[in-house]
C-alpha cells in the first residue's frame, strides 16, 4: 500500500532539500565521495548512499551543509530528517517534479500569503487523524482548477469544507 502525502507536507519536504546552495562554484563542482564522509553525515545521510555518486556535486555539497546543522538536531529531529530524504528518495520522479513546481508556485507567493499557507498547514497537523484523512481524499478527488480555486479563496480560512466542519 503506497502512503499518500499531502501536497503541503511534499512542498516542506522538497523546500527542506531543495534550496539552491551559495557555495563557490569550484566547490560546487567536486563530486565528493561517500567514504569521505563522516560517520554522522553518513547515518543521516544514510537512504542517499545507494544513489550519492549519481547525485550533483552541487546537491551533494548543499546535503552535506545541511548535515552540519543536522547532527546538532537532537536524535528525534534526526531520525524525523532521515525519514524526509528517505520518503523522498521514494518518490517517482514525477512526484519530484510536482514538489519542485510547488516549490516555485511557493517562492513566488507574496509573505502574507506564504503565512497563510504556513498556517494552514500547521491547521492541518492539529486535525484528527480521521479527519486529516478525509480532507486528503477531498483534495485527492478536486481537479486542478478547483484545487487552485480553493487556494485562492480568502474566506476558506486554510481548511477545505471537510477540514471546516466540527469534529464529530
Amino acid at each position: 500500500m503506497r502512503v499518500r502525502f499531502h501536497p503541503l507536507w511534499l512542498l516542506v519536504m522538497a523546500t527542506l532539500l531543495g534550496f539552491a546552495t551559495t557555495l563557490p562554484l569550484a566547490a560546487q563542482d567536486a563530486p565528493v565521495a561517500w567514504s569521505s564522509l563522516t560517520p554522522a553525515q553518513r547515518d543521516l545521510l544514510a537512504p542517499l548512499q545507494p544513489a550519492w555518486d549519481t547525485v550533483p556535486a552541487r546537491r551533494q555539497q548543499h546535503l552535506l551543509e545541511k548535515s552540519e546543522h543536522w547532527v546538532t538536531l537532537p536524535p528525534e529531529q534526526r531520525d524525523e530528517v532521515r525519514r524526509r530524504i528517505e520518503h523522498w528518495q521514494e518518490m517517482t520522479p514525477q512526484e519530484r517534479a510536482q514538489a519542485r513546481e510547488n516549490i516555485k508556485l511557493y517562492r513566488a507567493m507574496p509573505p502574507e500569503q506564504r503565512e497563510q499557507l504556513h498556517a494552514a498547514y500547521q491547521r492541518f497537523q492539529t486535525l484528527p487523524p480521521d479527519q486529516r484523512a478525509t480532507l486528503m481524499q477531498e483534495w485527492h478527488s478536486m481537479p486542478p482548477t478547483q484545487r487552485l480555486q480553493w487556494l485562492h479563496q480568502g474566506d476558506a480560512g486554510g481548511m477545505a469544507p471537510a477540514a471546516r466542519r466540527p469534529h464529530r
